[in-house]
């Protein structure tokens, strides 16, 4: 039954109101699509089966670049490719820029949108083949056995499951400090990046905090790290098309060459895009050099507990921190 849809009603409106109210009509059974990128895979191999989908594209405002009093505000139906292309966010926010440009292909950036990466759900290949792990309501992750493929899993904080983030531009995102817009039939709420994303310890089921009825509207960047010395960098067995083994996003506020403010985050590596405060902490007020560089490597993947096969996430998410801090 492999890229057969099941039916289900398609809903197209033109506003957010109409939206939210369609989802919450739909409860449980209920589907937001963005570009469709991850929904037309999961709905062609039947592991999901909602009965209402409500098509986000055809609202406007959803869409676009805005710049604000306090910085820029990006519509959660926004393209890869615009995100990647706009002038505000390439002179000021080029972290973003950039991490948005490696997402998979220029195909996909050309229809997958910011909202949508961000939300993707878990690449965990058990887990997307329908089989009933921990994340699919059972009570077994495949994954993290001694004869489990997890070569692309986590080192850091695992709760039963062990599928990782899977998105670029979240680890920019948070990064940026930035903070994501809901809107549900209760109103609105307005979300830190770091707090969008949750571990299998809080909601095994679930990798950001968006419930049924819940529509990401938009995302805000502060001004507060506007042109700062950003730094991102993706490792994955292919160019294009492919997603990362480990990638890095840093920003760093520079007064000479030492390092007054740094807020750095890796991803891959942890359920969440992982913040690495310990490295935040040791070379802040420090001068950007070799040194110090090497001393933040070190103490990067402190706390790791590699599973069978992806020890080398070790080495490599140290040698990704030496380069975002020596540049």
């Amino acid at each position: 039954m492999k890229d057969m849809m099941p039916n289900f009603n398609l809903l197209q409106p033109t506003d957010v109101a109409s939206a939210v109210s369609m989802l919450a009509d739909a409860g449980e059974n209920g589907w937001a699509m963005a570009g469709g990128q991850d929904s037309l895979d999961w709905f062609k191999d039947r592991i999901k089966r909602p009965t209402t989908v409500v098509d986000l594209s055809g609202i406007a405002s959803l869409s676009g670049i805005r710049e604000t009093a306090d910085g820029v505000e990006i519509g959660a139906m926004t393209t890869l490719t615009d995100v990647e292309n706009n002038a505000i966010i390439k002179e000021k926010y080029g972290l973003l820029s950039t991490a948005a440009g490696r997402v998979a292909s220029p195909q996909i950036r050309n229809k997958g949108t910011l909202g949508g990466n961000i939300s993707q759900d878990a690449r965990c290949w058990y887990y997307r083949s329908g089989l009933d792990c921990y994340r699919a309501g059972g009570n077994t992750c495949y994954a993290d056995t001694p004869e489990g493929m997890n070569r692309e899993h986590c080192l850091f904080a695992a709760s039963r499951c062990v599928a990782v983030t899977p998105s670029d531009t979240a680890v920019a995102l948070v990064t940026l400090d930035a903070s994501m817009v809901i809107q549900n039939a209760s109103g609105e709420q307005v979300v830190a990046a770091a707090d969008y994303f949750v571990g299998p310890d809080i909601d095994i089921e679930n990798m950001t905090v968006l419930k049924p009825g819940d529509i990401l509207t938009a995302i805000r960047i502060p001004a507060a790290w506007a042109n700062a010395t950003f730094y991102f960098e993706k490792v994955a067995d292919r160019n294009t098309w492919d997603f990362p083994l480990v990638n890095i996003a840093s920003a760093i506020k520079l007064n000479g060459s030492t390092i007054e403010d740094i807020r750095i985050t890796c991803g891959a590596v942890e359920c969440v895009p992982k913040r690495l405060n310990v490295v935040e902490d040791i070379v802040r007020g420090s001068e950007r050099n070799e040194d110090t560089a090497t001393l933040a490597a070190g103490a990067a993947a402190r706390g790791a507990a590699p599973l069978n096969y992806n020890h080398f996430k070790i080495p490599l998410m140290e040698n990704l921190v030496k380069r975002a801090i020596r540049g």
